[in-house]
Formats: structure tokens, sequence, C-alpha cells
């Protein structure tokens, strides 16, 4: 089995903004059932399909295969639950680590989070200085639950 062992972040800040370079990415879903998930992506010009189960803790099972952009696209436009979630994403390296930082468009703009995928749970890493509440546990900020309580819906302070 596939297994993803991801944490997410609110950030601090705007140093990030000059770190990586900004990709486009456009992503639905074909379930965005709590128990599993099934994701269409388009990073750039690669498509992919994406499998997810529920997970426990900041671990879950995941499978991820290429597709033809072409197929991405149409499952995108015709198939897809709506609103599509639309980000733009750096890649930044920090401490022998990728952190992705992604920035929200559309219903969710106004939402930034980085997330750090890690060997095992128990991975001790280093924090930018632009990282700022960890919020791993909290699914409203999975990309999943963003299409049904986008960032634009929720009481801000």
């Amino acid at each position: 089995m596939g297994v993803e062992i991801e944490r997410k972040f609110l950030l601090s800040g705007d140093a990030w903004r000059q770190l990586g370079e900004p990709v486009l990415l456009r992503q639905g879903y074909l379930c965005s059932d709590p128990e599993r998930t099934v994701r269409v992506r388009i990073e750039g010009e690669e498509g992919r399909l994406t499998i997810k189960t529920k997970g426990s803790g900041v671990r879950r099972g995941e499978w991820e295969y290429p597709i033809p952009l072409p197929e991405a696209q149409e499952l995108l436009d015709t198939l897809c639950e709506r609103p599509l979630v639309e980000k733009y994403r750096r890649r930044i390296e920090h401490a022998g680590f990728t952190w992705e930082v992604d920035e929200f468009l559309g219903e969710n703009a106004g939402l930034v989070v980085a997330e750090i995928e890690l060997p095992s749970e128990d991975t001790v890493f280093a924090r930018p200085d632009w990282i700022g509440q960890e919020v791993s546990g909290d699914k409203r900020y999975y990309n999943s639950s963003l299409i049904r309580f986008p960032y634009s819906q929720w009481t801000h302070p």
C-alpha cells in the first residue's frame, strides 16, 4: 500500500513569496467521501489521478498515477465535483526537506498553507521562519473539504 505522511501548517509572514517558482494547479474530485478521495490534478502540463484513504493522525494511504493531459482536462471539465480547487504551488527546499506552499485562488482565495511529507510520523525536521501554526488535524484545511466549505465562507477573526 502507498503511504503518505504529511503535516500541514499556516504561514507566518511573507518571506516564502521570495522562494520557489509558483506553478498553477487545478484539481477536482471524482469522490470526496471522508473515507476515501479520488482526485484529478493538472500541474503544469502533467495530469495525475490520486486515490487517498482516511488516515489516522498524519498518515494515510495514497496511490498516484500519471494520466494523459487531455484525459485529465476532460475529467476536470465534465465529471469532477464543483468548485474545482485552483492554487499556486511553490516547492521550497529547507534543511533537507521539500515544503509545498499552496496559495489558493477562487472561492478559497486568501488561504495559504505549507505541507511537508515525511518518511515517518516521528521524523524531526527544522521549520523555516515563515512556518506558523500546525493545522494537520483540522479537516477544514483538506483540499477535499474546501470544495464543500470554501475558505471564503469561514468566519475569520
